[in-house]
């Protein structure tokens, strides 16, 4: 049965940016036409490939593609082109965003997204709007990000996403979860999302009925699932750190035994955590670095990718680490801000525990990707203090906390997502798509700076600086005037 939301549904779950079609006002802030070329000159260039930064380089781009990409005494620039001065600035890829639900406002979120370089994001909820967005956006009618949208969430029954906003699919066996996958590729889904408590029966059943039907099958490692069994059928990437870490504990056994007997209310997700917590925490404490290391052999064999989402996590974890009066709070509706800060707990007892859980998901990403599990930069956009676009920086500062170099943090944020999507190498060279973010200092120097946005093109239109100001002025008004219905997503 299919499970959409209802005004008082959504207000009561208290958390997150809610979606409904038709909300909002079109983002009226427009880069300068896609058919006029694009010249940064004299810039360096970080191509996202991992090889060393190229210095004064022009980059050209025309239709949408990158045209040449050159040392600048050679490079030829088109007379009609729009120019940007790239001395002492950096041009990177434009960055992805794996993890996000976006809000049903679309003078807010889209144009967040391009103004913090985030050109492409895949969507994790299936709401019919943003296939709506993603047309517009297509047209040349709504500035917006390139979109890869899920399917309705497929999850166990019950459900821990019933009354919580989002669509969802309940699916209490294998004949119900091959028609939910039937469903999803008839409706035009670009994948089918899993989630928590989906049965071994079903997810076994979805993973069959994806290969059928074509389609990748992408989200959470379901309770009642490992995830070396997880990956060894498919499942294209693991969202968040819930129970991904529970195979790699001495104690697995044990904990299976306590995921399996976990019994919930519908739309409960609050009692799932409660549930899940010990049993975190008992995996945290019994790391196995032998179990560790067949793990992530299994997953990197496989080509399985992981999305941390740490911002999501930190949030969670360290509510105190929030700031509850922070400026981008400003691009956010006053109705959204007040759920916000009324859902973060911060209980005193709990907070050493949730704090050496974050620790351990640190150690953990660092362990992945030192056992080369490819990783993607992800945030969940529509989760609490998780911001659109911006949040993406946080996520990023906090890969190379965990351990890894910049340059690292930077591919997980821009070609191996591209690839892992399939939309192209993601990369700054000839022939690519011409999404790029130009930087007013070194990222490689400090991760941080992937903030210092200088300008942006996305399918090869510009926006300035003075239009990145506007864009961002007119959100800031939009987040005034907005009246957005919220919804939780139970992920934070």
């Amino acid at each position: 049965m299919t499970h959409l939301f209802s005004r008082r549904g959504l207000l009561g779950t208290g958390l997150g940016v809610g979606l409904a079609a038709g909300m909002g006002t079109p983002a009226r802030a427009e880069p300068a036409a896609s058919g006029t070329p694009v010249a940064i000159l004299d810039t360096t260039v970080i191509d996202g490939t991992g090889a060393p930064p190229k210095r004064r380089m022009t980059v050209v781009v025309d239709g949408g593609r990158i045209t040449a990409v050159g040392p600048s005494r050679e490079t030829r620039v088109p007379g009609t082109a729009a120019v940007v001065d790239g001395r002492r600035r950096f041009v990177i890829p434009g960055l992805v965003d794996m993890h996000v639900h976006s809000s049903g406002d679309e003078a807010i979120d889209p144009p967040l997204y391009l103004a913090n370089g985030v050109t492409t994001v895949r969507e994790m909820s299936g709401h019919p709007a943003l296939h709506e967005w993603r047309r517009r956006v297509d047209a040349g009618t709504l500035l917006g990000p390139r979109s890869v949208i899920a399917s309705p969430i497929l999850d166990g029954s019950p459900s821990l996403w019933a009354g919580r906003g989002v669509p969802y699919l309940d699916v209490a066996d294998a004949g119900e979860a091959r028609a939910a996958v039937k469903r999803a590729a008839v409706d035009g889904a670009d994948f089918v999302k899993v989630y928590t408590r989906l049965s071994a029966e079903s997810y076994a059943a979805i993973a069959d009925e994806t290969r059928r039907v074509g389609l990748d099958f992408a989200g959470h490692c379901p309770d009642d699932v490992p995830v070396t069994v997880a990956s060894d059928v498919g499942q294209r990437t693991f969202e968040h750190l819930f129970t991904v870490w529970c195979s790699t504990s001495a104690d697995e056994d044990e904990i299976r035994r306590a995921l399996r007997a976990i019994r919930i209310e519908p739309g409960d997700a609050a009692g799932w955590f409660r549930a899940i917590h010990p049993l975190a925490l008992r995996a945290a404490r019994t790391f196995d670095d032998r179990r560790a290391a067949q793990v992530f052999h299994r997953l990197a064999r496989n080509d399985s990718h992981l999305t941390p989402t740490l911002t999501m996590h930190r949030v969670v974890d360290l509510p105190a680490s929030v700031d509850t009066d922070d400026e981008r709070l400003r691009y956010v509706p006053a109705e959204v801000r007040a759920a916000w800060e009324a859902g973060l707990h911060r209980d005193e007892r709990a907070a050493q525990e949730t704090a050496e859980l974050f620790g351990h998901r640190l150690r953990f990403v660092r362990a992945a990707a030192a056992a080369e599990v490819p990783l993607l930069a992800g945030t969940d956009t529509g989760s609490a203090y998780c911001y659109p676009g911006f949040s993406l920086h946080d996520e990023l500062e906090l890969l190379v906390r965990a351990g890894l170099s910049p340059m690292c943090v930077l591919r997980a944020a821009t070609r191996d997502p591209m690839q892992c999507l399939g939309l192209g190498s993601g990369t700054v060279r000839p022939g690519g798509l011409a999404d790029l973010v130009v930087l007013d200092a070194d990222p490689l120097r400090d991760i941080r700076n992937t903030r210092r946005v200088h300008a942006v093109i996305t399918r090869g239109a510009l926006i300035d600086a003075a239009r990145r100001d506007a864009m961002l002025a007119e959100v800031e008004q939009a987040a005034r005037s907005s009246s957005t219905v919220i919804h939780s997503c139970p992920c934070g």
